[in-house]
């Protein structure tokens, strides 16, 4: 019976653990970042690629 009863207050131990929770909360955080910047890159991108065909198209209207 002694036995029985610690097995069931270790495996009860486990379970009032909580040192996971905080590695769960970080690895969220970074996911809705990644998600958030991924998002955003292709806004981005569109940008900077109208930017860069601006300055080529300006140098090369200055050149001939």
């Amino acid at each position: 019976m002694r036995d029985f009863l610690m097995k069931l207050y270790v495996r009860a131990q486990i379970f009032r653990e909580d040192n996971g929770q905080d590695l769960i909360e970080y690895v969220l955080v970074v996911a809705l970042i990644a998600l958030a910047a991924t998002a955003g890159m292709g806004v981005v991108a569109s940008k900077i690629n109208t930017a860069f065909g601006n300055v080529g198209n300006k140098l090369v209207n200055y050149t001939s």
